[in-house]
């Protein structure tokens, strides 16, 4: 039998941290918990730890140090605390896979500091190649590391083009939901508010991607993420509507020949796939009944009533530090819709005001993408409380 593989989950306490551990609870014979890491959730990191035993666990809230120290301390699990030591824990030679499923920006460092050290990456923070791609992906060439899709959408297209390697992709089809909203007036969004954009038809994930998935603008990271994750052109990438989210994407290929990945919503298949690769590990999982789902349909996007997939097409086009600024404004007017200070139709025009405000940087290096997310989240914190008053 061959060795465990030692998992470090960066944000074990979200939606996909935690639906980690369960897969790692039905594959025993193939995973172990090496390291858990949360922001603030100190309850529910002491009891993963309890329960895990990982050598390592890191609590980003400083305050939170002493009270997950002093839980765990019978059980010589070594604790530390801050953003900074999740980072430099990534150099840990027990490490084989890194799980990021860190929320936002914040997964970036960690992943780069990972790839440095040669772990393989199981990426659910696609804000890292948002904001990074080329910078991430470059990296990862250099070091040999291998970056494995958990996004549900290009799992689907790494499965797809699995022996294809060879036969150059002519078109990737990413599939939407259309999220909470989908079918919806603008007029209707005027009064839309957290409670009715966090209930999602299909899938059940943390509040941030939620929003995301409501105005699409998760859609447009997704896009862009392809673009880094498979090597392709803006004008290779599309976006279609599936209501049923059965169809997870597709790939066409030269020939005009299609392959879809299908299956069940349920982000425990990908985050196993990614974790299990190259093997396909067998599971418990529910099984897709044909009769149970006798119609699979397909839209376009409505771009008009949800601007922020084109605002993000159109980042992605632009290049540079464009998906950096428009990634860091998102972020802020989602908290700040999240927190009733501004309307869901307002979320785009933080984003694309913050846009206009940050100079454009064709060629950023790492220090620029630091200095750009922070001045985009100032200047679109101050538009938001404009927007409040």
């Amino acid at each position: 039998m061959e060795p465990k593989k030692k998992i470090a989950i960066l944000g074990s306490t979200g939606s996909i941290g935690t639906q980690t551990l369960e897969v790692i609870s039905e594959q025993p014979d193939h995973f172990e918990v090496e390291l858990l890491s949360a922001g603030n959730n100190a309850e529910l990191l002491i009891e993963q730890a309890i329960k895990y035993n990982p050598s390592t666990v890191v609590i980003g809230n400083k305050d939170l140090l002493d009270k997950v120290k002093s839980a765990l301390e019978p059980l010589h699990i070594k604790v530390y605390s801050g953003h900074e030591s999740i980072v430099q824990c990534m150099s840990s030679d027990s490490i084989d896979l890194v799980v990021t499923a860190l929320v936002g920006y914040s997964g970036l460092k960690p992943t780069l500091e990972a790839i440095k050290h040669g772990k393989t990456i199981g990426l659910a923070n696609k804000e890292t190649l948002v904001v990074a791609g080329e910078l991430v992906t470059s990296l990862a060439a250099q070091k040999g590391v291998n970056i494995f899709p958990i996004d549900s959408e290009h799992s689907a297209i790494f499965q797809c083009l699995l022996g294809e390697w060879h036969n150059p992709i002519e078109k990737i089809y990413l599939t939407a939901s259309g999220g909470p909203f989908r079918g919806k007036e603008k007029s209707f969004l005027e009064t839309a508010g957290p409670e009715q954009a966090l209930k999602h038809p299909n899938w059940s994930m943390g509040a941030k991607i939620t929003i995301d998935s409501a105005t699409l603008m998760n859609k447009g990271l997704e896009v862009i993420e392809a673009k880094w994750l498979f090597n392709l052109k803006p004008e290779q990438i599309d976006v279609v509507v599936h209501p049923q989210s059965i169809i997870h994407s597709i790939v066409q290929f030269q020939d005009g020949s299609m392959k879809a990945q299908m299956g069940l919503p349920d982000m425990k298949l990908p985050i196993q796939f990614a974790m299990g690769y190259p093997k396909r590990l067998k599971s418990e999982f529910p099984r897709f009944n044909f009769m149970q789902h006798p119609s699979l349909t397909f839209e376009a996007p409505d771009t008009a009533t949800f601007p922020c997939l084109q605002i993000a097409m159109d980042a992605m086009s632009t290049g540079g530090n464009a998906p950096c600024v428009m990634n860091a404004a998102n972020e802020i007017a989602v908290d700040a819709f999240l927190m009733k200070k501004i309307g869901f139709n307002q979320i785009p025009y933080v984003i694309t005001e913050t846009m206009s405000k940050v100079p454009f940087k064709a060629s950023p290096a790492f220090e620029d993408y630091v200095d750009d997310d922070s001045t985009s989240r100032r200047i679109a914190s101050e538009i938001c409380d404009k927007s409040s008053k």
